[in-house]
């Protein structure tokens, strides 16, 4: 009985140093980005937990809401014909975006990279591959994020790179401190719609109202240029929230305009 009991002390002992050392937390868990949508000119609201780790990884996903300004993002995983027409509506109104990568992205459409970063727009990092960054290891991410680095600034001479986002916004905490040691910010989104099916367009009205019905001051925008939809909605949506005092900024400014 005594040897029982000495045995349960020591099993005891040990959970409890392991969970000092290895605390069951956000470190492990994968998450999947995801907020409540903003309505009537209402911000997005990540709620507590995504807000914490955010706050602890120094991860934005908006920005002041007493500023009416704008960050307009997009994810680029492939090319699908449509990114021409968005880079020039964005020339034409004299828009900053800022574009998340792949390596098949910087690989297969190098033409249109080089112009995005001529025309000022700054490029993202949006891992070479596209994995789960949560079942990677810390090497195997920072090879991911280095590789789309390397590979922007021999296309294009930007050697900076500031800007990460998570595939598929799915992350944990080891994720994100990990690209923060790396010199990344996470960047997430607080207006975003299915977007991404290049084989199941909707039209353009339904992406117009989609974006218009989300929009709040400081929002992160996110958008994919696969389809038809974003390309044939954008300078409407640009226009018409110009038209509502709204201004565009780059992702320099929403870093200096975190929402205390």
């Amino acid at each position: 009985m005594l040897q029982h009991g000495k045995a349960l002390k020591w099993i005891f002992a040990f959970t409890l140093a392991i969970s000092v050392m290895y605390p069951i937390s956000a470190q492990a868990e994968t998450m999947h980005w995801g907020f409540q949508r903003g309505k009537n000119g209402e911000q997005a609201n990540a709620g507590p937990k995504y807000e914490a780790i955010l706050k602890e990884n120094d991860a934005v996903y908006k920005g002041s809401p007493d500023e009416k300004v704008l960050y307009l993002t997009f994810d680029n995983g492939f090319e699908n014909g449509y990114t021409e027409k968005i880079l020039n509506v964005l020339k034409e109104e004299k828009v900053p975006a800022t574009f998340f990568l792949t390596g098949h992205y910087l690989q297969s459409a190098s033409p249109l990279v080089k112009r995005m970063v001529k025309d000022g727009h700054i490029i993202g990092n949006h891992s070479w591959g596209h994995p789960d960054l949560t079942t990677i290891s810390k090497e195997q991410m920072l090879e991911e994020f280095a590789k789309v680095k390397k590979k922007t600034e021999e296309l294009t001479g930007q050697k900076e790179m500031m800007f990460i986002r998570p595939p598929e916004g799915v992350f944990n905490d080891f994720v994100l401190k990990t690209a923060k040691e790396a010199g990344y910010t996470h960047i997430f989104w607080s207006v975003a719609f299915v977007d991404w099916h290049a084989d199941r367009p909707k039209g353009a009205d339904y992406a117009y109202n989609e974006i218009m019905k989300q929009i709040h001051p400081g929002a992160v925008i996110l958008l994919h240029t696969v389809s038809p939809d974003n390309a044939g909605a954008l300078q409407k949506v640009i226009q018409d929230l110009k038209k509502q005092g709204y201004e565009f900024k780059d992702l320099n400014h929403l870093l200096k305009n975190q929402p205390s």
